[in-house]
């Protein structure tokens, strides 16, 4: 006898929950079943898989060994039930696709409506998340395709580049400065930042410190519609991509001297990985989409001084 799938998934489960009661609910199955199930997967590979001695149930060694085996044959296993139920012609199927925070308020929208139009019997399976969460997901092929940046990227993930974006200050219509604004005037503005949790955020204190501004961050907040809202009724600045507050009302650009960086956008996937037949053409969307609707960022021009 040889074992089996669920003995996989079970043994998988009480790893991460490092207990058999969590193990059995999250699986739908008593726990004498549990146990009894898991203690014939060790008589079966011959060791010991779990220290059940502490307070804990832990992975022995040989049991760290056998669910990195474990986990790797339920992922391969999970991708040729995909492959064998992927249907060319995209009649059916199924998108897993992971986006960054920022890309839902003005991409994510008019990206995947026109890839429903195209291939409405595809269901598209939309999260939001963070991109060092999204890359482990797709290592981990709970995810098919994300849209975040390019950069430094765990090992055996695929980026390809599909456009540059850049960012900008956002106002209240009711600023009406002369623009490009000098950065130092940033020293006694009053920001609405998003929080550190995201990678915007990152590039804002980056641009921030290089050129020795300490502006007065007095609201932060974890949603962009939030950040948004709170510029539009007051007098507070932001700095979001400008194709978000041009899809926003009340909302204006500013451009800053120096500008703002601009960061690479790009679609992830997991090196050498299968690839559906909906994953393919959403990558061929794409990357025909971007090209039509984001040339590349404007620069603005320096003003000079001329010498009377």
């Amino acid at each position: 006898m040889t074992p089996e799938l669920r003995h996989l998934r079970y043994l998988l489960a009480v790893a991460e929950h490092g207990n058999f009661t969590r193990a059995a609910e999250e699986l739908h199955v008593s726990q004498p079943t549990l146990s009894q199930q898991i203690r014939q997967l060790e008589r079966l590979v011959g060791v010991a898989l779990l220290d059940r001695t502490g307070r804990s149930v832990r992975l022995t060694d040989a049991g760290v060994v056998y669910t990195d085996h474990a986990r790797r044959a339920l992922r391969e296993l999970t991708a040729a039930d995909r492959a064998v139920h992927d249907v060319e012609d995209l009649t059916r199927g199924t998108l897993r696709l992971a986006v960054t925070p920022t890309f839902t308020a003005y991409l994510v929208g008019p990206l995947v409506a026109e890839f429903h139009a195209e291939h409405p019997g595809i269901t598209l399976e939309v999260i939001e998340s963070a991109q060092e969460a999204m890359e482990s997901a797709i290592l981990a092929d709970e995810i098919d395709l994300g849209i975040a940046f390019a950069g430094t990227s765990l090992p055996g993930i695929e980026t390809t580049a599909l456009f540059e974006e850049a960012l900008s200050l956002v106002v209240g219509e009711h600023h009406r400065p002369d623009t490009p604004l000098p950065v130092t005037a940033l020293a006694d503005a009053e920001l609405a930042l998003l929080s550190r949790d995201f990678v915007t955020r990152g590039h804002i204190d980056d641009y921030l410190s290089a050129h020795g501004m300490t502006p007065r961050i007095t609201v932060e907040a974890n949603a962009i519609h939030s950040v948004l809202e709170i510029v539009r009724r007051t007098t507070l600045l932001t700095v979001l991509p400008p194709a978000i507050a041009a899809a926003y009302p009340g909302l204006t650009t500013l451009d800053l001297d120096p500008p703002l960086p601009t960061r690479t956008v790009a679609l992830l996937r997991r090196d050498h990985a299968y690839r559906s037949a909906a994953a393919r053409a959403f990558t061929q969307l794409c990357g025909q989409w971007v090209r039509t609707r984001f040339p590349p960022p404007r620069i603005p021009e320096r003003k000079t001084r001329t010498r009377s």
